[in-house]
């Protein structure tokens, strides 16, 4: 083995350079390279090395000769949060979970931690920034009970693979991994090399031992996972909590899921108990819409096989500066300039000096192009002061041509607005199906081609 030698990396990056630099070459941020020591090795690893998977094969085996052994998921007892991970806990799966500071992520752990501890076998969870009372006091709240959860207040990552060692926990938490650290290294917990380290080494005893584990990630000013964006190449799954302050309601939205659909999303509404699950999200988005308003339209939104109605309101006024303001909330802000780009444009409204607020009601965030149709129209019935009927939804994406484009999984939409009980669904002209004739169930099916047409048939 060779001696150690110094490496200085950036922590924003990863990129790594032979001597101290005031401003990384790669990503161009000021202060973030650091001092690291790595060791290099030459040769093949010994079979107990720190880098070799525990329980893997020693040669390569033909692909016929392979038994795929039938794991049943593990359930967490949260409904929303076992859609989200594709069906359950798959066994040795390694998930990592972000979200802004006092988010939920620890309670919403504790609560399946504590169903796996009572229904499956013992679960330990390992935290580095909590003790094990507050921990406890939490747990109290949540009615966790007598059940077989161990509680760890260790960041040392040695001493977390003695104690899943000795307790052989049928579930792994550590929160969160920015926490943990390994002696093999002289940097501070939560460096590039630390973070990536301490992931390496959760990964191989996920794998090696078949243990499912859940990483808490923090983020970023910007709302990105912080680290190395080799923690989220290493990971199966990545989760992200989001959610208002001022909002009861939280969202888990899976944006890598190698064992489910990604883009699924589950919706919860945190109370006094925990985290509580949503089963109908549309009929909680739309509970407080108002009556009778212009300037308000219902779309429907898919997240990855779940169709959500919500409310999306603009308002349009008359600026008294000289530049109009366009504040998006909700949605892309860029988005939003392009579809005013395109009404003023293809549908000739007048927006050049009016400032244009629009938000989706409740918190929730849109991000697909199926919104277009929906945001279009809100916008046009503030600037017309015409109140679009209440059990008309729609949905569809614009074209800078003015064209409403045909969308994926409209079926789906059709099904949930009718369920909701909406009689008028406007949609593309391309998404109709002429052997299913003009209706669907007790919902009319009107199809656009053009924006001016969709803006006829709602103003009409």
């Amino acid at each position: 083995m060779k001696a150690s030698k110094t490496v200085f990396v950036c922590q924003e990056c990863g990129a790594q350079s032979p001597k101290l630099q005031g401003r990384c070459f790669e990503c161009g941020a000021y202060g973030s390279v650091v001092e690291e020591r790595a060791q290099e090795t030459g040769g093949a690893p010994p079979a107990g090395h720190r880098y070799v998977l525990a329980g893997a094969a020693g040669s390569a085996r033909l692909y016929a000769d392979i038994d795929i052994e039938q794991h049943a998921r593990l359930t967490t007892g949260i409904d929303e949060f076992d859609r989200v991970l594709g069906g359950g806990i798959v066994p040795g799966s390694l998930v990592l979970l972000g979200g802004e500071p006092g988010i939920g992520k620890s309670t919403l752990l504790l609560q399946a931690a504590a169903h796996v501890a009572r229904s499956i076998g013992p679960v330990l969870y390992s935290s580095g920034e909590e003790s094990e009372h507050q921990i406890k006091s939490r747990g109290e709240r949540l009615a966790v009970g007598q059940a077989p959860l161990y509680l760890l207040a260790e960041t040392c990552l040695e001493r977390i693979l003695e104690e899943i060692a000795r307790i052989k926990p049928a579930l792994i938490i550590v929160d969160s991994v920015q926490t943990v650290f390994s002696l093999k290294f002289q940097s501070a917990p939560g460096s590039i090399g630390q973070v990536r380290e301490s992931a390496t080494q959760l990964l191989f005893t996920a794998k090696g031992q078949n243990i499912p584990t859940f990483l808490v990630g923090h983020v970023t000013k910007d709302g990105s996972l912080a680290g190395p964006k080799a923690l989220e190449h290493v990971v199966d799954t990545v989760l992200y909590f989001e959610g208002e302050r001022h909002h009861s309601h939280r969202v888990v939205r899976a944006v890598k899921n190698r064992c489910g659909a990604i883009s699924e999303l589950g919706v919860f509404e945190m109370t006094s108990t925990g985290l509580r699950a949503v089963p109908n999200p549309s009929k909680m988005f739309l509970a407080e819409r108002p009556a009778n308003a212009p300037g308000s339209a219902v779309l429907c939104s898919v997240e990855g096989s779940r169709p959500i109605l919500v409310e999306v309101q603009a308002l349009v006024s008359s600026s008294n500066y000289g530049t109009a303001r366009r504040m998006a909330s909700g949605i892309d802000q860029q988005r939003l300039s392009l579809l005013l780009a395109v009404l003023e444009k293809r549908a000739g409204l007048n927006l050049i000096g009016d400032d244009v607020f629009v938000n989706i009601a409740g918190g929730m965030t849109v991000d697909e192009p199926a919104s277009d149709l929906g945001v279009l129209a809100a916008i046009a019935s503030s600037v017309r002061n015409r109140v679009i009927p209440p059990t008309t939804a729609m949905f569809g994406e614009v074209g800078l041509a003015g064209e409403v484009r045909a969308i994926a999984q409209a079926p789906l939409r059709v099904r949930e607005a009718a369920q909701m009980g909406f009689r008028r669904c406007i949609m593309p002209d391309a998404n109709l199906d002429p052997a299913a004739g003009p209706l669907a169930g007790e919902c009319e099916l009107i199809g656009v081609r053009t924006v001016g047409e969709a803006l006829d048939v709602l103003m009409s």
